[in-house]
């Protein structure tokens, strides 16, 4: 079992609710298999919890009910897999290129019985059309000028992105400022999500196409 602080239980509780024991499995998951396969590093598993899976999982408080959303550079299902448990209302497309990252979030999709998830196999720049979504969300993919490239277009023309982003959030903005408008991208700011939840909160780029 990888080990839950108090703190994190608590907002675990309340982020995941009745889920929690997905939640957790899936935590193991991450911990063992996903590790042994490359997908994050030894160093990560003592903070999966507080760094990973809960400060993914408290942006599905700014996703509106029933929404689409397709996560982009998947991985380890961060933040993808994190809000398909919290947000079993949402329908999540995982977009992964790497084949042996797709393999083990299928395997893990099937093991939690999932069924708000699918996994296309490529890059995101080829899922352009052939996915219908009103959300887009990434983490620790690229700098937000390389990154609005592979996410504004997935919204065909409407929709809104979430990116979760550090402290160099806004530096990220003013230099990719220019081409979000190019792509259609109307008002860009940085909002946080589980301020109320998490000693830290998580910072987000929020565009809106």
């Amino acid at each position: 079992m990888v080990e839950i602080t108090p703190a994190e239980h608590t907002a675990a509780v309340k982020v995941f609710g009745d889920r929690l024991p997905l939640a957790e499995r899936y935590v193991e998951h991450l911990a063992t298999s996903g590790m042994e396969r490359g997908l994050l590093g030894p160093r990560e598993v003592p903070r999966l919890w507080s760094r990973h899976v809960l400060n993914c999982a408290v942006v599905a408080e700014l996703i509106p009910q029933g929404s689409k959303v397709a996560d982009v550079g998947s991985g380890a299902g961060l933040p993808g897999l994190c809000l398909a448990i919290a947000r079993p209302d949402l329908s999540m497309t995982l977009i992964e290129p790497l084949e042996r990252r797709v393999t083990w979030l299928n395997e893990v999709i099937e093991d939690l019985k999932l069924d708000n998830v699918s996994v296309i196999r490529g890059r995101a720049e080829q899922a352009v059309g052939k996915v219908d979504v009103d959300v887009v969300t990434a983490r620790a993919v690229s700098a937000l000028s390389g990154l609005s490239g592979l996410t504004i277009p997935l919204l065909g023309g409407s929709g809104v992105v979430l990116a979760i982003k550090g402290r160099s959030a806004a530096e990220e903005i003013e230099k990719a400022a220019k081409q979000i408008r190019k792509l259609g991208g109307k008002e860009t700011t940085v909002v946080t999500a589980g301020s109320d939840v998490l000693e830290e909160h998580t910072t987000v780029v929020r565009i809106v196409v």
